[in-house]
């Protein structure tokens, strides 16, 4: 049974060029205790989709519903079961930790006592003891997005949405945060999740949802979008780049699709269905053209290939619309 539902959402903003259409008949349904990854590229409408969810900002069309109420008609209601981390830590600096998310208690009419005990009580279980004393401002970026996630489970809620919460993390700070929101899926939480990272959806989702122009693309599991594209993809590197041509042919012969060349000139790379006998295929054709490499293997698909492959442009590309009055909210 979906315990998030979305139908039709639209929105669109006023600009001097004309209306920019951040949603265009988004559609969306989250089973309840699942983890729903939105994946997409800045501008694709998924922190849009977010906070029409959470009752930041109204649609200009379609229905929303949390658990069987209506986000429009009643945002009070919404906001009582879900808890909501976004793309930049929301904390005062100038307190510290523990009264960060004391403060975040009183703010949802815990008493006093009760806010300082569950605050304690997160400060323990985000490992945060050592520092909960000291103010915010000396935090890492990590430290940060972990009192901000804590603040979001202050009312232990029901539903919890993460906008890009990893945006910016070290690889370490960002494993430790993998395995706090796998602790709080396990014990029952549902996690509707947006983020620009393949392999964070890999790690955290049950399902995706790629969306982009402000619709759903593309929909399933991570392997499942992987396949759409070609399981592995060959790449090479090579030590002249006058021999990108013929690596170009070469690789389009034993290829799925177009091959491409990056940035540097040298690295040629070809999305393939059977990775290690096209690898090894490439290879001989390769050495018996003359053509001398810095590297070759296989890869997974990132999500730059999905992009590319679906809607023809990669990930850095566009960038979401904003409006004064959406960042006030």
């Amino acid at each position: 049974m979906a315990i998030i539902e979305a139908e039709g959402l639209k929105k669109t903003y006023s600009s001097k060029s004309g209306p920019v259409h951040a949603l265009d008949g988004m559609n969306l349904s989250v089973p309840q205790g699942t983890v729903k990854a939105l994946l997409g590229p800045n501008g694709a409408g998924k922190t849009t989709v977010v906070k029409i969810l959470t009752t930041l900002i109204q649609p200009t069309a379609g229905t929303a519903h949390i658990d069987g109420i209506d986000v429009l008609r009643d945002p009070k209601a919404a906001r009582r079961i879900i808890g909501v981390s976004g793309q930049y830590a929301a904390v005062d600096e100038g307190l510290t930790g523990l009264e960060n998310l004391e403060m975040v208690g009183r703010l949802y009419h815990l008493g006093a006592r009760e806010a300082r005990r569950r605050a304690q009580q997160l400060i323990d279980q985000f490992e945060l003891t050592e520092a909960g004393n000291r103010p915010v401002k000396g935090f890492s970026g990590g430290m940060r997005r972990r009192i901000d996630l804590a603040g979001a489970l202050v009312i232990n809620p029901k539903i919890l949405f993460l906008d890009e919460p990893t945006t910016g993390l070290d690889p370490r700070s960002r494993l430790a945060l993998w395995g706090i929101i796998k602790d709080l899926v396990n014990d029952g939480t549902t996690l509707l999740l947006t983020t620009q990272y393949l392999e964070e959806a890999d790690q955290l989702s049950d399902d995706i949802a790629v969306i982009d122009g402000g619709r759903t693309i593309a929909e399933g599991t991570s392997d499942e979008l992987k396949a759409q594209i070609g399981g592995h993809r060959v790449v090479v590197s090579l030590v002249d780049s006058a021999d990108a041509p013929r690596a170009l042919e070469i690789l389009g012969r034993h290829g799925d699709g177009e091959p491409s060349v990056g940035g540097d000139g040298r690295t040629v790379e070809v999305a393939v269905t059977d990775g290690p006998r096209a690898l090894q295929y490439i290879l001989s054709d390769l050495g018996e053209g003359g053509i001398d490499l810095h590297d070759a293997g296989m890869r997974r698909p990132s999500l730059d290939d999905v992009f590319l492959k679906l809607t023809g442009h990669r990930t850095e590309e566009t960038q979401e619309p904003a409006t004064q009055k959406e960042a006030a909210a």
